[in-house]
């Protein structure tokens, strides 16, 4: 009974809800191999640390033993989810989802382990629906029940169109549940809606219906928006050990204490014991983040990457080193002087001339130590210059 107890605060460890209360411990309580579902649209190529806080508890339902399923989105992708979206989601193509969903199954691997992974594509089931089937479907909920969903009617309230196809979104999400015959269904709490739909669904169906765990949506490096890479506030998995850990070296001291919570599954108690220790002048506030940051490197990269990337930044920001910078090599064709902002999308420093523009007027970009802030500035360069880009990011120009 006690490693029961202790398994079950494992996994509420890090968790916002756990729908129904008591759901989750009758059925582990069963001592049957739980099947557990996590769905995924492949709207982007790339996967990031906010992804790393469901696929860690998801990583810890595999390693007691469970069924992780993780499902692909290809048939819903082409819909487009309207979660949080004050408008139509435009659809991505079969080639786009084919082409994001490629990288996946690499980057998930970082952190479950592919051996004990079952994966399915919702298309297996959703291509096949007939006409007749899809009015069956939809003749098991309400379109009351439908716009229950906080996007939705904030979007009626507004008198914003919705499309028919965006109400059919979280129905076929809800029905994926049904085929798989889930136990348990994992996703971050702007899902919450979708899951219980599923729960609900297999209700209907005559399903014992699923429990619903929700995990807290990690916020950015911006410290105020979820992450995302399309808000260019993302660590992504693919990145440079060096360029994620130096972006998690850029958080603000408020930030840190999520991130010990959320991607190192650190408790109140720990996370009380290094605030205390840090306000009585015993911890300095960078060592505790460089703990942070190594950490996270380590987990989701590895130990020696994290060491490497550890000492590198020390170089770089402790010891001023700037042989230790991320060398560059610029076009033959770049021009000397060059446009300040050509040169930051030519280093991908940024993605864009406003990204640039934003760092600039923040006085965020120095080369060798010269301050430039004016968007139009043309500025001469050598091998061998120093260009940095924000509090955590040198480029060596070659």
């Amino acid at each position: 009974m006690k490693n029961q107890e202790n398994t079950l605060n494992v996994i509420k460890t890090g968790a916002s809800q756990i729908l129904p209360e008591g759901g989750l411990k009758k059925k582990m309580a069963s001592g049957k191999r739980l099947k557990i579902k996590f769905g995924a649209d492949p709207t982007a190529p790339d996967l990031h640390l906010g992804h790393a806080v469901v696929l860690s508890k998801l990583r810890q339902f595999q390693d007691l033993g469970h069924e992780v399923v993780f499902l692909i989105g290809d048939f819903t992708a082409r819909i487009g989810d309207p979660t949080g979206k004050s408008k139509t989601r435009p659809p991505l193509t079969e080639q786009e989802i084919a082409r994001n969903t490629k990288t996946y199954f690499e980057q998930v691997g970082k952190i479950l382990d592919p051996k004990k992974l079952t994966i399915n594509y919702n298309s297996e089931w959703l291509d096949k629906l007939t006409s007749k089937e899809v009015v069956q479907l939809c003749g098991k909920l309400t379109l009351a029940r439908l716009t229950e969903r906080e996007d939705f009617s904030s979007r009626i309230k507004k008198q914003q169109s919705i499309g028919l196809h965006e109400l059919l979104y979280p129905v076929f999400q809800a029905y994926d549940s049904v085929e798989l015959k889930a136990d348990v269904e994992l996703g971050g709490t702007d899902q919450t809606f979708n899951m219980l739909l599923g729960r609900f669904l297999q209700e209907q169906y005559g399903i014992e219906p699923q429990v619903v765990l929700t995990m807290p949506l990690l916020e950015g490096l911006d410290g105020e928006a979820k992450m995302s890479k399309s808000l260019g506030n993302a660590i992504g998995l693919t990145e440079s050990a060096s360029q994620a850990y130096g972006k998690l070296m850029s958080i603000s001291d408020k930030l840190m204490w999520r991130y010990f919570e959320l991607l190192l599954n650190a408790d109140k108690s720990e996370i009380s014991q290094m605030q205390e220790r840090m306000a009585s002048g015993n911890l300095h506030p960078m060592e505790l983040k460089k703990d942070m940051a190594y950490g996270i490197i380590a987990r989701f990269w590895s130990e020696k990457e994290a060491k490497e990337a550890q000492s590198a930044f020390e170089a770089l920001f402790q010891k001023k080193d700037y042989s230790k910078a991320r060398e560059v090599e610029l076009s033959p064709q770049t021009p000397n002087p060059v446009w300040i902002v050509q040169l930051l999308r030519d280093i991908g420093a940024v993605k864009s001339s406003s990204e640039a523009k934003r760092l600039l007027q923040a006085g965020a970009v120095q080369l060798d130590g010269q301050q430039i802030k004016e968007f139009q500035a043309e500025i001469s360069w050598k091998s061998g210059s120093t260009l940095k880009v924000g509090k955590h990011r040198i480029y060596r120009l070659k």
